[in-house]
């Protein structure tokens, strides 16, 4: 994909939305979705969890946000299609791309390897130890649902025979799967089956790295590299007072992951600063090459940091 001008996103709190003392209030989600978009953000984000990470449902939730939105692309950060039957997973993101008008990316990923998360697909019912084979053919099954007339299909977890999907994504050529490949294995399989890098780089120089890796890999197995739309998914808290910034940050990954900050923060990407600060973070990444920039607030005061971002943040960085 070529390179064009650096599109920005933001990951919407659905799981702070969740954890919070009483009814989720769906409505400030709706809310959040359209100052985005009003103040020029491309793209809106949400995860995906079940049980281990509870949080609004990512496909319906989108659906709704779809509606009260015209121009912001709609994503999944991420997704995690091990856990859900391959032709009913294409017939739903299929109907949110119709719904949507074509704006769909389905960011996913194999699932981390916690208790919580293999009590999660025992509890779905479905093989933990497996996860990765049944990722694999069920982006496998779902692309070819949505580009192939008829699909028949031999698998070790699924059959299909002759299977033609009623809803066809608007997309010509499917909706876009982006991954975060952040080792080998992963990058071949992106390689085979991707469209997009969506990683969690720790900065700007283990992001040229990834790259670097991927390109050699691509070389190695006759692959196209540069069929891969280059994606960032970073954590930020602006502002001018770094200690608050700072524990704000620790608080947010804490309780988002009931992990020490330590530990995350030395597999994920994490910022606190002031504008200036976090303008020269992100411009690092656009240097390096990132095509789209998801954005995710650590902090309790998601409206304020989207305005800043919004109003100070991206223009200078697309200045």
């Amino acid at each position: 994909m070529a390179n064009g001008p650096t599109s920005f996103g933001y990951l919407l709190p659905t799981r702070e939305v969740v954890m919070a003392p009483g009814d989720p209030d769906f409505g400030s989600m709706i809310g959040l979705a359209e100052n985005a978009e009003g103040f020029g953000f491309d793209s809106v984000w949400v995860g995906d969890s079940i049980l281990a990470r509870p949080r609004l449902e990512a496909l319906g939730t989108l659906s709704a946000i779809s509606s009260r939105t015209q121009r912001v692309k709609l994503g999944t950060a991420v997704f995690l299609p091990a856990l859900r039957n391959p032709v009913v997973l294409a017939n739903e993101v299929a109907n949110l791309d119709i719904v949507s008008g074509g704006r769909v990316i389905l960011g996913v990923g194999i699932a981390s390897k916690t208790p919580a998360v293999q009590a999660e697909f025992a509890a779905c019912g479905v093989s933990f130890r497996h996860r990765v084979s049944l990722f694999e053919e069920c982006v496998t099954v779902i692309k070819r649902l949505w580009t192939e007339d008829k699909v028949t299909h031999n698998g070790q977890h699924f059959q299909l025979e002759d299977s033609s999907l009623g809803l066809r994504p608007v997309q010509k050529g499917g909706i876009p799967i982006w991954m975060a490949a952040s080792a080998e294995a992963p990058q071949r399989r992106m390689l085979r089956i991707g469209d997009g890098w969506f990683p969690n780089s720790q900065s700007p120089e283990a992001f040229t790295q990834g790259w670097q890796q991927i390109q050699n890999l691509a070389k190695e197995t006759g692959s196209d590299a540069n069929k891969l739309h280059k994606a960032l998914y970073t954590t930020l808290n602006i502002n001018d007072d770094k200690a608050q910034a700072d524990r704000e940050m620790r608080e947010f990954i804490e309780g988002y992951y009931n992990t020490p900050f330590e530990t995350m923060a030395r597999t994920q990407s994490v910022f606190t600063g002031n504008v200036q600060e976090s303008i020269d973070w992100l411009k690092g990444f656009i240097a390096a090459g990132a095509e789209t920039i998801v954005i995710r607030f650590g902090g309790p005061d998601q409206s304020g940091q989207l305005e800043l971002c919004g109003k100070e943040v991206l223009p200078a960085v697309r200045g």
